[in-house]
């Protein structure tokens, strides 16, 4: 019987490897280890954790998130936001890169969703730095980094979900993705400087025409294109963060903010609602898909003995808390190589909260460098989610050369988040402290 949970997972990766998406892989080796476990009995043994999903309430935020950043993409929002931060920003080294990269961060706390960042801004940011002859890496880097953002800057889904796994507060983990969020904006922009500074050819600084008008002009232009996201943001985290709202019902705000603010910019017509339905509809319906599959997979493999496979695990190799926590954090980063970010969650997590509860480690300081390592793996190749995103928009000119070299010094930067997360908890967990104590 313990050979069962040893063989699921080779099992899962020979499936993906075939081609067979990750859901249907999940459910596939689910139903298989049902019936060698339960035999005739299966069927009551995958019906339980197809009811928890079903039946839980927090998930319904996940469509209402996705229709606000689809409301959002279609709309002239982002747009007047980018133009705005050229006013700004444009003029210093590396200026358009640095937009792009505050362009990505707000957008992401605006929309939650993860690809749709990348893709939206990009669209924009890749035509206005080919223009100057930024280098082809820095643009695929800072395109592909900018939109890992959505990752971990509230509200992400990724968040949903694994507040949802772990049984924690959504409220909390969204305060504590703040600060290690703002610090990884930072170090984004602080390598674009430096690179900047270092090799100007790379990231030549631009004067739009707006830059030339008068300081109440572009104030009156940048509160036109920023109030409306922030507003937004507004209504969204702060009605969650004060308690005013439950995740699902601020999520809602979100979505009905999202369709006021379209419809006062006169931007919300039929062909806009009714493409939103359609991409919330089919990122709704592959989320949950993969929710199920991976409840199913990760619900058989504690019952077959892969709770005790791990705990053998951990106890042969006497992993005290840094040791259990680099021990979970590299099977996070490898597992990154070929899943996505809502696999590594919804399998990994529910197998690793036990003993993370066992040994001490605080779960919310715990859930942020998961979070970190799932936004490195989105740019790490060979899975690379951000590289194919980036692909699907990007001219013939940016080569994958461009993009995987372009990334490197990214990743870099956001392991160098990771290490901060790591040796001052407090990054993590001192919001979520003053939200409990409000």
């Amino acid at each position: 019987m313990d050979l069962i949970p040893i063989l699921m997972f080779p099992a899962l990766f020979l499936l993906i490897f075939a081609g067979i998406p990750v859901a249907f892989s999940l459910i596939i080796i689910a139903v298989g280890a049902a019936f060698l476990v339960f035999g005739d009995l299966a069927i009551l043994q995958l019906y339980g954790p197809i009811l928890s999903t079903s039946s839980n309430f927090i998930l319904a935020a996940i469509p209402l998130f996705v229709f606000m950043g689809a409301i959002l993409e279609r709309t002239g929002i982002a747009l007047r936001l980018f133009q705005s931060l050229q006013i700004w920003v444009g003029g210093l080294p590396g200026g358009l890169a640095i937009a792009t990269i505050l362009m990505c961060a707000t957008f992401a706390a605006a929309s939650g969703v993860v690809g749709a960042v990348e893709i939206v801004v990009g669209l924009m940011a890749i035509p206005a730095m080919q223009k100057y002859k930024y280098d082809g890496g820095l643009i695929s880097g800072t395109i592909c980094a900018g939109g890992s953002l959505g990752t971990i800057i509230p509200p992400s889904i990724v968040v949903v979900v694994y507040a949802s796994i772990a049984q924690l507060s959504i409220g909390q983990l969204f305060a504590a993705t703040m600060l290690p969020g703002l610090l990884m904006v930072v170090f984004f922009l602080i390598y674009i400087v430096v690179r900047a500074i270092i090799k100007p050819e790379d990231a030549p600084s631009i004067k739009s025409a707006e830059a030339s008008l008068p300081l109440a002009q572009k104030l009156i232009i940048t509160a036109k294109a920023m109030l409306p996201p922030l507003l937004l943001i507004f209504a969204v985290l702060g009605s969650l963060l004060a308690g005013a709202a439950s995740p699902t019902e601020a999520a809602a705000v979100g979505a009905i903010g999202a369709l006021l603010l379209a419809a006062a910019f006169k931007e919300l017509n039929k062909a806009t609602l009714v493409a939103s339905l359609e991409v919330t509809i089919r990122v709704t319906a592959m989320i949950m898909l993969i929710v199920v599959g991976g409840t199913m997979f990760t619900s058989l493999f504690a019952v077959s003995g892969g709770g005790q496979l791990v705990r053998d695990m951990v106890d042969y190799f006497g992993f005290e808390q840094i040791g259990l926590i680099v021990f979970f954090l590299s099977i996070v980063f490898v597992a990154g190589f070929v899943l996505d970010w809502i696999s590594i969650v919804l399998i990994c997590i529910p197998i690793f909260t036990p003993f993370i509860k066992a040994a001490g480690i605080d779960p919310i300081w715990f859930a942020i460098m998961v979070m970190v390592v799932i936004q490195t793996s989105y740019l790490t190749p060979p899975m690379a989610p951000s590289i194919f995103y980036l692909r699907s928009i990007a001219p013939k000119s940016l080569t994958y050369k461009h993009m995987y070299w372009g990334v490197l010094p990214f990743v870099i930067m956001q392991l160098l988040v990771l290490a901060v997360v790591a040796i001052w908890p407090g990054t993590a967990t001192y919001l979520p402290s003053i939200l409990v104590g409000l």
